[in-house]
């Protein structure tokens, strides 16, 4: 008796597009209000993390807050301005 292998055909699943979330410098908010307001609105982020990330937007202008799906990247997006802090998102390549 021999067994034989039944192969499947290979499901290929496509990734939802995914977005970067980015967070700009601003003459108008502490740097210590902007860690606050970025921890209270990615709850993933660590306190070290958001503190990097105040950081660079602090040195360069601009910094990644966080790669998501859209629908998530709006939300995080919408959630700093209305702290008033400036960001934007724009899709990875």
């Amino acid at each position: 008796m021999s067994v034989q292998t039944i192969e499947k055909p290979a499901t290929v699943r496509k990734l939802a597009p995914r977005y970067r979330v980015l967070l700009h410098n601003d003459d108008v908010n502490s740097m210590e209000y902007v860690v606050e307001v970025l921890l209270k609105t990615v709850p993933s982020l660590t306190q070290p993390q958001a503190v990097d990330i105040m950081m660079e937007a602090h040195m360069t202008g601009v910094a990644l807050v966080i790669t998501c799906a859209l629908e998530h990247a709006e939300f995080y997006c919408e959630g700093l301005k209305m702290a008033g802090l400036t960001s934007t998102i724009e899709p990875t390549e």
